[in-house]
């Protein structure tokens, strides 16, 4: 799990920006992964936000974690997690 691998950075941002741990591992676990900047970049898309919803049991379960699903985190190529972000802009891909 990423979230026993993080840097000092990354643990930071978490405390800083309010993201729960259990977000990175929801994203680790359902999110896409886009290679961008040398790094992964795991975010919410269609298809991730669809995965979740299937497993939390519908929208009523995908409601209580609403608030952190512009949430993306970036791993580094040591499998670190290096950061985490709210999105404001769009992710382009590649």
């Amino acid at each position: 799990m990423i979230a026993s691998t993080m840097t000092l950075h990354a643990k930071e941002r978490l405390q800083q920006r309010a993201i729960p741990p259990l977000v990175v591992g929801l994203l680790e676990t359902f999110g896409t992964s886009i290679r961008s900047s040398g790094a992964e970049h795991l975010v919410f898309d269609k298809s991730a936000l669809r995965r979740l919803r299937r497993h939390l049991g519908g929208e009523r379960g995908l409601r209580v974690i609403s608030p952190w699903l512009d949430v993306s985190a970036v791993i580094g190529d040591g499998g670190h997690l290096v950061t985490v972000t709210h999105r404001t802009r769009r992710f382009r891909r590649p």
